[in-house]
């Protein structure tokens, strides 16, 4: 590692970036924390950013498992996390996150530890709550028109697609949103859906 080349590593502290011959454990530390102080990362992105600033590969993995024994690095609990705040936020389904989770490079156990975490009521509740927002303020057709019975087929369809984009199975979503429709036709007689 050079002078020159540390300068231009954004992550790595003037003191560093001015020593000559700077200790390549002190740079991976701190690109590690800083990293981390920006949000919470599993450990194959951290060990990404050590490669991008070609960090070698031998001291990125003693730092890493450093800050692992110090559970600074931490890819149950970042898993963990990471799942609750998805699944509150975007509403999705085990299998969308199970998907993300393998993109930030966390599988296996820890992945099937976290997603065990949502229960399958909280994941219906979440896709109810998804359907209805979506279809929140919106105009729905109620005749028995064939138009109408085209447009509230095109609607379950659309609805449907949509939780299946989350993750949810495409049974699993068929049947929350006719039971949404359903409820919404219970309440207000507005919008008969066919049983076919």
């Amino acid at each position: 590692m050079t002078r020159r080349h540390l300068r231009a590593v954004p992550d790595v502290p003037e003191h560093l970036a001015d020593d000559p011959e700077p200790a390549a454990t002190e740079v991976a530390r701190t690109i590690v924390l800083r990293q981390l102080a920006a949000s919470p990362k599993s450990r194959k992105q951290l060990e990404e950013k050590l490669s991008e600033r070609d960090v070698p590969e031998d001291v990125a993995a003693a730092v890493l498992d450093r800050l692992e024994d110090v559970r600074l690095v931490d890819d149950t609990a970042y898993a963990e996390n990471f799942v609750r705040t998805r699944q509150r936020s975007k509403g999705l389904a085990r299998g969308a996150l199970r998907r993300e989770l393998q993109q930030k490079g966390v599988s296996g156990e820890a992945a099937e530890q976290a997603l065990e975490t949502i229960s399958e009521d909280a994941e219906r509740e979440a896709a109810v709550d998804l359907v209805q927002r979506k279809i929140r303020g919106r105009q729905l057709p109620h005749g028995d028109s064939a138009d109408d019975r085209a447009e509230r087929d095109k609607t379950v369809r659309r609805l449907a697609a949509m939780l299946a984009r989350k993750g949810y199975p495409p049974g699993m979503a068929l049947g929350i949103v006719k039971d949404v429709l359903g409820g919404l036709e219970d309440e207000a007689d507005a919008f008969p859906l066919d049983d076919d």
